[in-house]
């Protein structure tokens, strides 16, 4: 099981690298990774298990936040509607991404950041996310709101950008022209 000593801190040179891409079909060692970080997505959001463990709240995990530079992530949430987005995926890419921006009102945060940093981060409204789960399935997301931007945040973590790369750094609450502000 994955625990918060397991996932690196900001700063350190792995977060920063491009993640390897997943030979398929993936090694047991793989498949127990990635199933490992889906499992602590889930952990983390039931308040027992989170509290018992020591677990910071999270809907997404890279592999590279637990120093595997690999393209292995794992997301579980909810959005406004009530649809359950609960993916571990090997090797994502984002396919297609509508021109529309969005960003979440409240900011963004990260498992491997433990301070919160203020600010808007432009993303995709829409994008369509292909990538093989852990049953040797291709699938194929086509994500709005909260799933899309956790999806890209994720994504971002296997080419080892930051969400606050993103931030205006004169400006964090900058207006995003034409975006969309979603709620958490």
């Amino acid at each position: 099981m994955v625990t918060m000593e397991d996932i690196i801190r900001d700063g350190h040179p792995t977060l920063r690298k491009v993640a390897a891409e997943v030979a398929m079909p993936p090694s047991e060692e793989d498949q127990q990774i990635l199933s490992s970080l889906l499992e602590y997505v889930i952990n983390s959001q039931n308040g027992e298990i989170a509290t018992e463990y020591s677990l910071r709240p999270g809907i997404g995990l890279a592999a590279p936040q637990i120093n595997v530079s690999k393209r292995m992530i794992a997301v579980h949430l909810s959005d406004d509607t009530g649809k359950l987005y609960s993916y571990a995926l090997f090797n994502p890419k984002i396919i297609s991404h509508s021109v529309e921006k969005s960003y979440l009102q409240a900011g963004e945060g990260c498992l491997s950041v433990d301070e919160p940093i203020p600010g808007f981060v432009p993303r995709h409204a829409r994008v369509t996310v292909k990538g093989i789960t852990l049953a040797g399935e291709v699938v194929k997301l086509r994500l709005k709101g909260l799933a899309a931007i956790c999806f890209q945040h994720e994504i971002d973590h296997l080419n080892g950008i930051m969400f606050y790369d993103y931030i205006n750094k004169q400006d964090p609450f900058m207006a995003i022209e034409g975006a969309i502000a979603i709620e958490r």
